[in-house]
């Protein structure tokens, strides 16, 4: 069986989407439904059952395997970057990722594994996700930090030549509907264009940047989810790597995109940034892709603009606008 945690979240819908696009249905959902609008994402997919997070730890904590798990696609995490309960991100994120790296190398399936770009913090050691020098990487954010913590396990314990582990960086794409404050910038300024004719973007407040200069590595959630697609494929190969497209663009870029796909001129306006995260912006960031196409994945990258378009005019645009509608 394929399980997915955080099946019914942003990326985690996605790769269930993708999984039913090869054939594959034989997957486990595993999440915390609550009381969000998560479970939207999961209408019209095909998965065989689904399970909160603590009924399947508690199973896994077991040592049994009553999943017969062929591979845990674990996208399940706290991925709010202004969490501030340390010790919740500690629990959810770092050790129950250890317990499900465990569960999967004693039952010899495989582990791919969200990790994220906020571990590289400023980016002043680049964005290179060459494992061996992760240890002096500085995150600066908790979220971050509990990414982190859980690849430097996994270097540690000598494991990360058995599983995957990718730092995915600015994803953007359907399914996010239900993220409220993280929500991709595209997905708000849809909303906020359509509402007010313009957009609003932050100051910058470094002189080498202008007003909404800030640059980050846009990545589409289609080419994310045909990237672990390969990595299933790829059983050989494993460790850290990047998710983005080697391709750094300006929030302006993005906006401009937006405003394009929506067939509107631009009008954007420029706020100033919250002072409780301007000591923990990241203003560049772009992903070093030479690791994994040394790998062989062949995944073509979706430029910024035509993500742009196929989200604003397939999805969001669209009175059903799920993947799982595609």
């Amino acid at each position: 069986m394929h399980i997915v945690t955080g099946g019914a979240g942003f990326i985690g819908s996605a790769m269930v989407w993708k999984l039913n696009q090869m054939g594959i249905d034989d997957i486990l959902v595993v999440d915390n439904l609550s009381t969000s609008e998560k479970w939207n994402n999961l209408v019209g997919l095909r998965y065989e059952d689904y399970l909160h997070r603590d009924q399947f730890l508690k199973l896994i904590l077991g040592g049994d395997d009553p999943f017969e798990t062929t591979a845990v696609i674990h996208m399940g995490a706290c991925s709010s970057t202004t969490e501030r309960d340390a010790d919740f991100l500690m629990d959810n994120n770092y050790r129950y990722t250890q317990y499900v790296c465990r569960h999967c190398l004693a039952h010899e399936a495989r582990l791919i594994n969200a990790s994220s770009a906020a571990t590289y913090g400023e980016g002043e050691w680049g964005f290179n996700d060459d494992h061996e020098g992760i240890d002096r990487l500085r995150p600066l954010n908790m979220y971050g930090y509990s990414k982190q913590l859980f690849d430097l396990w996994a270097k540690k314990g000598g494991m990360l030549d058995r599983i995957v582990s990718l730092k995915f960086f600015n994803v953007f794409g359907s399914n996010e509907y239900h993220k409220d404050d993280m929500r991709s910038v595209i997905c708000k300024a849809h909303k906020q264009i359509l509402e007010t004719g313009k957009l609003k973007l932050f100051k910058s407040y470094r002189e080498e940047y202008p007003d909404g200069g800030q640059k980050r590595d846009f990545v589409y959630i289609k080419d994310c989810v045909d990237i672990m697609a390969w990595f299933l494929e790829n059983p050989d190969k494993n460790g850290i790597f990047n998710i983005g497209t080697g391709n750094a663009r300006t929030w302006n870029d993005l906006a401009n995109a937006v405003f394009a796909a929506m067939g509107r001129e631009p009008v954007i306006e420029y706020i100033p940034m919250p002072e409780s995260i301007r000591d923990k912006y990241q203003y560049f960031t772009q992903a070093n892709m030479d690791k994994l196409a040394a790998a062989g994945c062949d995944v073509a990258m979706t430029s910024l603009e035509d993500g742009a378009a196929d989200y604003v005019q397939n999805y969001l645009d669209s009175s059903n606008p799920y993947l799982s509608s595609r």
